[in-house]
């Protein structure tokens, strides 16, 4: 039994609206027969003549005329359904957080995806990658870390940090390190041609080893000058000879040197601070050789000077690294420390939920 038709009356506006729905190639088919359902109401054709006009059932053009009498143009939108209850919530991210905090099984190194799914057991894989992204967990990322068991780590940070922010007046700041066993790797070079049409630079995957050298540097903190000699060993007597040559080229200066805990550097020196009580060595922390700037300087040489280059001897790649040093010099730049305060953050054994 057909019910009762509803009165419909357009409201101001509507037929343009509904008329453009009945017109436009975008419009959804159901969204069209809606509009059409509510315009032939309003010119007062009946129910049945209706959902014979537009092809449908008798209840459904009832029901439509009836939505848009009780609430207009919203009612002929579909009403929000309620889907099924979610399988998976926080509990089951906790989960998969608390099998990352354990182990992965006998065999192997790490955690997938596939395993972490296999362990829960009713949890399928792509909602554990689901919750592996929410958190940015990157399971195959691997990242190397050194952590400082100094006691003194914060009167060590302070002390160089200090140096870096606010000089002492009348004084030259310098980080000194070493950069061990450069090798002069021979090998082939040019560019590649890929059957895509890029082309780019490389190297023949063999190589031939022509001997190792061994870089000294002395980073100027106040203007980015570097001076550097090349030796063939690493022990403490090239060190003090580098740090005479050091001292020579600043006659008369207070030298405050920034170093890290190499046991070349110390703690046998006290006899060659004597005699030269204008220089006064700084110790970075245990493990945290990052503090000292040289090091900035020297990922600029791999990367710019050393990383595939090839090299015949080491007087060419001795050569090589002195013609980078004479246009860097040209140039330099003080790198701009930042950060004023360093903490001491321990990374061994914390839970991946708490990182």
């Amino acid at each position: 039994m057909v019910p009762k038709a509803a009165e419909v009356r357009l409201k101001r506006g509507d037929r343009s609206v509904l008329e453009a729905r009945v017109r436009a190639p975008t419009s959804e088919q159901r969204d069209v027969m809606r509009a059409r359902i509510v315009l032939l109401a309003a010119s007062g054709q009946s129910t049945r003549s209706i959902a014979r006009e537009v092809d449908t059932m008798p209840r459904t053009v009832s029901l439509w005329r009836g939505r848009y009498a009780r609430e207009g143009l919203a009612g002929l939108s579909d009403k929000p359904r309620p889907g099924p209850p979610p399988k998976y919530g926080v509990e089951t991210d906790k989960r998969v957080l608390a099998v990352l905090d354990r182990p992965p099984p006998a065999g192997f190194a790490r955690w997938t995806g596939g395993m972490i799914a296999a362990e829960l057991g009713d949890v399928h894989e792509q909602q554990v990658w689901r919750t592996l992204r929410e958190r940015q967990i990157d399971l195959d990322g691997r990242k190397s870390w050194c952590e400082s068991d100094d006691p003194e780590f914060a009167a060590k940070a302070a002390d160089v940090v200090g140096l870096y922010i606010a000089p002492p007046e009348k004084a030259i700041v310098i980080c000194v390190d070493e950069k061990p066993s450069i090798q002069a790797l021979e090998r082939a070079q040019g560019y590649l041609k890929l059957p895509s049409g890029r082309t780019l630079t490389g190297h023949s995957h063999d190589y031939r080893r022509n001997g190792t050298s061994t870089l000294f540097a002395a980073f100027e903190v106040a203007t980015g000058k570097v001076t550097t000699a090349h030796k063939t060993r690493r022990r403490r007597v090239e060190f003090l000879d580098f740090m005479n040559d050091i001292v020579a080229a600043y006659p008369g200066t207070a030298l405050h040197v920034v170093l890290d805990n190499l046991n070349t550097h110390k703690p046998k020196n006290d006899r060659w601070l004597k005699r030269h009580p204008n220089v006064r060595f700084h110790f970075t922390p245990t493990r945290a050789s990052w503090l000292n700037q040289v090091e900035i300087w020297f990922s600029i040489l791999e990367k710019k000077s050393l990383h595939g280059a090839s090299f015949t001897s080491v007087k060419q790649l001795r050569d090589h690294i002195d013609a980078f040093i004479d246009v860097y010099n040209k140039h330099p730049k003080p790198f701009v420390w930042t950060k004023r305060k360093v903490y001491q953050r321990s990374v061994k054994g914390r839970r991946i939920s708490q990182l």
